[in-house]
């Protein structure tokens, strides 16, 4: 590790998931009033950027029904990006008829999620969304890719991080301004997170990588950290730490929007965002769904509340 000497840049984008990722495993139905307050503390704290819902079935992803309500109540901050998940076009209609100027679309770099979790293999999930990122661009929607299990699959084990690279370039090719590493399992370790920056970074330029890491084997930081070092400067992060994937037993979620700004804090790094308010925001909504917060500093600051 050579403390970010691969930039000397140290600003730091953080992307806040925790309404969307954080929120849709959760078995408590979140009112949009709930969301909409939710969403509002987090831009107040100086979040840039708050992914606030998923235009999605709401068969498949209830807690995700009431994203129109959200987008058409909140109050958007000036210079706060507000993205939205899209399956298809249907999902892009949506999210345009509320609004939304950003949205995210999804592949996986393993064919067997990408069969059991989108009913489709990888080839034909990029075919998807070609028009979707064509009508976007043509909309002057902004487009972010994510790319699952980029680390490893539950069904598969170790992915190729050649596949990961060649969706990526797909990605950035088709419109994606960013494209997103996410490790949806949790499985991966420094070494190999930053390996894999370093192949995918021959197929896209480095400033287009983000990163998203869930905290399954509690390697989140550590594998921010070593991707920080290789020039990563954008993180995808949940506010109380709130997520997790069905996939992977025992997964404790997201990694936490309060110990990255604690860490990023640390190392002299300048994201814009207030712990403390991010903190109340976490409180916030784990008292709303009664339980306690994933995040090491929310439990630190909740120690001291009450002590």
């Amino acid at each position: 590790m050579t403390s970010m000497s691969r930039s000397s840049d140290t600003y730091v984008r953080v992307q806040e998931v925790g309404v969307r990722d954080g929120l849709q495993n959760e078995t408590k139905t979140v009112s949009t009033n709930v969301k909409v307050e939710l969403i509002e503390r987090l831009a107040e704290a100086g979040l840039p950027v708050v992914e606030a819902g998923a235009f999605v079935s709401p068969k498949w992803i209830p807690q995700m029904a009431n994203s129109e309500d959200v987008f058409r109540h909140i109050r958007r901050k000036d210079g706060v990006s507000y993205p939205a998940l899209v399956p298809n076009m249907r999902g892009l209609e949506r999210a345009v008829a509320v609004g939304v100027t950003e949205v995210g679309i999804f592949i996986a770099a393993s064919e067997s999620f990408s069969k059991r979790n989108i009913n489709c293999s990888i080839a034909e999930s990029i075919e998807r969304f070609r028009p979707v990122c064509a009508a976007a661009g043509a909309g002057e929607i902004k487009i972010q890719g994510y790319v699952s299990t980029v680390l490893g699959c539950p069904y598969e084990g170790d992915i190729d991080p050649g596949i990961v690279a060649e969706l990526c370039g797909a990605l950035h090719e088709m419109g994606c301004y960013r494209v997103s590493l996410g490790d949806t399992i949790g499985v991966g370790t420094p070494a190999r997170a930053a390996a894999l920056i370093d192949r995918v970074a021959d197929s896209v330029p480095l400033p287009v990588i983000g990163i998203h890491f869930h905290d399954t084997y509690g390697q989140a930081l550590a594998n921010t950290l070593a991707c920080l070092d290789r020039g990563v400067r954008t993180i995808d992060s949940s506010v109380s730490g709130l997520g997790g994937c069905p996939y992977a037993p025992g997964a404790t979620g997201n990694l936490a929007t309060e110990d990255l700004i604690y860490m990023l804090d640390g190392l002299g790094m300048n994201s814009g965002v207030d712990l403390d308010g991010v903190v109340a925001a976490g409180a916030f909504i784990t008292d709303y769904l009664d339980r306690m917060p994933a995040s090491r500093v929310a439990m630190v600051y909740a120690g001291k509340k009450a002590a």
